[in-house]
C-alpha cells in the first residue's frame, strides 16, 4: 500500500524538485494543492505542526484507515514539499484519564 502511495504522489503532484541531498527527489506542491492531495486522496489529517525556522513549518500528517505518514515543509512562500513518507504511524503520547462525570 506505501508503495501505491509513493507512486501515486510522485505522479500526481506536478513540481518534482531535486534536493540537496543527492539521496532522494524531494516532492513539492502549493500549498493548497498538497493539502488536498493529503486530505482527499489519501484521507490523511494533520496530526502535528512546530517552527522549524522563520521560514518554514513542519507538519506530520497520517492516515488512520492505512498508518500512513508523511512528513511536509511548508515554506513562508507558499509551499509545501514532502520530506518523508512511511508506514505504521503510531502516537506515544499517553491518553489522559477520562473523566467519569
Amino acid at each position: 500500500m506505501f508503495a501505491l502511495r509513493l507512486i501515486a504522489v510522485c505522479t500526481l503532484l506536478p513540481s518534482l524538485a531535486s534536493a540537496a541531498s543527492p539521496v532522494a527527489p524531494i516532492l513539492c506542491a502549493p500549498k493548497q494543492e498538497m493539502r488536498q492531495k493529503l486530505t482527499q486522496q489519501f484521507a490523511s489529517t494533520q496530526i502535528a505542526a512546530g517552527i522549524r525556522d522563520r521560514e518554514s513549518v513542519m507538519e506530520v500528517w497520517s492516515s488512520v484507515s492505512t498508518g500512513d505518514w508523511t512528513m511536509v515543509v511548508t515554506y513562508t512562500d507558499g509551499n509545501s514539499c514532502i520530506v518523508a513518507m512511511g508506514q505504521d504511524w503510531f502516537d506515544l503520547r499517553p491518553v489522559p484519564d477520562q473523566d467519569p462525570a
